[in-house]
């Protein structure tokens, strides 16, 4: 973050990069040296995009410009740029009497982190940003390179929507970057980071992608525009309360995560691209392990004593995580929305892994319609990229109510069974706690095809809670007694350890150790799927 600041104050502080001047070593006039000339101002036009006045504009409102953000983005001075000279082919309404070189997107590659990415940033200070016949086709070009050269595409989205003077153009435009975005889906990593307006059939692109973060305050995202709302609805909302990153990170579930500003979202994205490989036939390789890294890995002894004796008392599953990921650190992704359930990235001594967890803290870590479709999209995009799947489970069933019942509970929590079962990346489970009825199978059971099932001593696995049951089987009788004798029978891993559907009941403490082994053991796993067209989620 540190790091990305200091670019950009370098950047503002010096000219424009780029610009290459050509010595002349013949002073006569001639017909080479005009174009010469004529070529560092075409340079210089083409690195201001829609000029100084439009870039203060962009600065007072708290963005950087779209050439700044490129210039953060990738590892300084790697940044190759494709057709800095395309304009617009639009001789309608006056068009042809104002073209600005690169009509509005700047696209290239270059290296993140060392990788080979590709990129396009769409620069509002060009026509608001808005997308044309050729700045659609700039961003397919370098969307078709991401595929064909195997590397991620990542997509820095600022733009008032169609440029409605090209009209169906402009809408054919979207409609090829969305048919790539379909085509990229799985085999590359696609990111999306809305760092300014995203409106009408823009949105479509990005909620294709595999990740969208955006930028509080600066950005926003919607269908229809508040006034369009008003004059139909009659509901009177401002921009920010109808597609801002607060709302669609925290309610809607659009945006993975948000960012105060332009630098956190650009510092972050490179730190999720660590965690990724660059296509779906790469193993993203391990991280070098030092020693460095053993030193400030804590303990896992704290997990021994984390679930506490009182089985209705919530923890923190959170500590968990960190307590066996590498130097603590857990990549969360949608960590404002469906906060019942946790996913995001980690390691374990260099290895990538996709970490997904009930979070008692929150409705008990109960499964629900947003927690379960939050968890099926992330363990389909690990399974997509070859990405090892551990699950922590405390779960005590599905959330109840006619709310989740008229909202299509059954459909939405059939998505994370289908989601579980179908991916074929090493998949291993721990029941810290609670594991009962149908979300147990759900949460990456063995019946699943899970690897590797634990228990710690704490777990229960069961149909319901003990006290539920007794009161089924015995019809209120003699509950309490038949609640201790049921506890003792069914309060503990040993049934399913009988029965071989958890592998082994382990020590908490030992629980990063396991993984490690079990993710060495794994590493040559191939399952394969049986021959179809394609899959028929529940959608």
């Amino acid at each position: 973050m540190k790091a990305l600041q200091s670019r950009l104050r370098n950047l503002n502080a010096s000219k424009l990069p780029g610009v290459q001047l050509f010595q002349t070593q013949n002073k006569e006039f001639s017909a080479q040296a005009a174009f010469t000339q004529r070529f560092k101002q075409i340079q210089e036009e083409a690195l201001l995009g829609g000029g100084q006045k439009r870039i203060d504009k962009q600065h007072a409102s708290h963005k950087l410009t779209a050439r700044e953000r490129i210039n953060l983005f990738f590892d300084q001075g790697t940044f190759v740029e494709y057709d800095k000279y395309v304009t617009h082919r639009c001789h309608d309404f006056g068009m042809e009497k104002e073209k600005i070189f690169g009509d509005g997107v700047v696209t290239g590659h270059g290296l993140v982190n060392g990788k080979l990415t590709y990129a396009f940033s769409q620069d509002f200070t060009v026509f608001g940003g808005s997308l044309s016949e050729t700045f659609a086709e700039k961003i397919c070009k370098i969307m078709d390179k991401a595929v064909l050269t195997g590397a991620p595409c990542v997509g820095l989205n600022d733009s008032g929507g169609a440029r409605i003077q090209e009209g169906v153009e402009s809408l054919a435009g979207y409609a090829e970057i969305f048919q790539r975005n379909v085509d990229s889906s799985g085999v590359i990593p696609q990111i999306s980071l809305i760092m300014g307006p995203c409106a009408g059939g823009a949105v479509y692109s990005p909620a294709l992608t595999d990740f969208t973060f955006m930028v509080q305050d600066t950005s926003y995202m919607f269908v229809t525009g508040p006034e369009v709302v008003k004059t139909v609805t009659k509901e009177t909302v401002t921009k920010e309360e109808l597609g801002g990153a607060k709302m669609h990170s925290s309610v809607s579930g659009v945006s993975h995560r948000a960012f105060e500003n332009d630098i956190e979202a650009i510092a972050s994205t490179r730190q999720l691209m660590t965690y990724l490989p660059q296509n779906c036939h790469e193993k993203r390789a391990p991280r070098p392990w030092t020693q460095f890294d053993r030193n400030s890995q804590s303990s896992c002894k704290v997990l021994n004593n984390i679930v506490p004796f009182d089985p209705n008392k919530p923890y923190d599953m959170k500590i968990v995580i960190d307590s066996v990921v590498d130097r603590n650190q857990f990549y969360e992704i949608m960590p404002d929305y469906a906060r019942n359930i946790l996913v995001g990235f980690g390691e374990v001594e260099g290895r990538v892994i996709g970490v997904v967890a009930n979070q008692p803290q929150v409705l008990a870590g109960c499964l629900d319609i947003d927690a379960s479709v939050k968890a099926a999209r992330f363990v389909r995009f690990c399974d997509a990229f070859q990405i090892p799947l551990v699950t922590f489970t405390d779960v005590p069933g599905f959330l109840p109510g006619t709310v989740q019942e008229f909202g299509g509970i059954i459909k939405h929590g059939a998505k994370l069974l289908y989601a579980y079962a179908e991916a074929t990346v090493p998949k291993i489970n721990f029941i810290t706690r609670k594991a009962y009825g149908g979300a147990y199978d759900v949460m990456s059971s063995k019946h699943l095809n899970g690897d590797y099932n634990y228990a710690w001593p704490t777990a229960e696995v069961a149909v319901m809670g003990a006290k539920g049951a007794v009161e089924i089987i015995f019809r209120g009788k003699n509950v309490e007694e038949e609640t201790k004798k049921y506890e003792h029978a069914f309060a503990n891993p040993l049934k399913a350890a009988e029965r071989g559907y958890v592998d082994d009941i382990v020590i908490p403490e030992n629980t990063r150790d396991i993984i490690l082994d079990n993710l060495k053991v794994l590493e040559s796993k191939n399952r394969i799927k049986p021959a179809r067209r394609h899959n028929n989620l529940p959608l």
